[in-house]
């Protein structure tokens, strides 16, 4: 059996996340997706607008998802190596950067490949977020 594993904070989920998903279940037979706890995301100097609850309930009910489990740190390696993955699928705006030609290095000594894709046109968690502030300036925060 083939396993993917890709992570993220999916976030107002969107097209874009689907297409990822469509994309990588379409190159394994079990998907496995690691949704960022809202520590994590906090950690990054943000923060999620959709609990950490509701944002792996909605990634687990996506029909390509075989499974979704918490991402605590950003050791994908690891991860990878836990859930027997063969894949790690990426975002295509992280390659070639010295950061990811070291980690397919190491992914591939572990025999994982890494994927990229390419991110859907037009569409980004950040812009839908920038496009809420423009209608609605104030505080965001009640909106959950």
């Amino acid at each position: 059996m083939v396993i993917g594993y890709t992570t993220g904070v999916y976030d107002l989920f969107h097209v874009g996340h689907l297409n990822l998903f469509k994309n990588a279940k379409g190159m394994c037979d079990k998907l496995v997706v690691g949704v960022t706890v809202d520590e994590l995301v906090q950690y990054k100097g943000k923060n999620a607008m959709i609990p950490f609850e509701d944002r792996i309930e909605m990634v687990h009910s996506c029909k390509y998802v075989d499974a979704a489990v918490p991402q605590y740190d950003m050791d994908k390696l690891t991860a990878c190596k836990k859930l027997g993955a063969s894949y790690l699928f990426v975002g295509d705006d992280w390659y070639g950067t010295e950061k990811w030609k070291k980690y397919e290095e190491d992914f591939a000594k572990e025999g994982i490949k890494i994927i990229y894709f390419p991110y859907t046109k037009g569409i980004s968690s950040t812009k839908i977020t920038e496009a809420l502030k423009a209608v609605r300036p104030d505080d965001l925060h009640d909106v959950k």
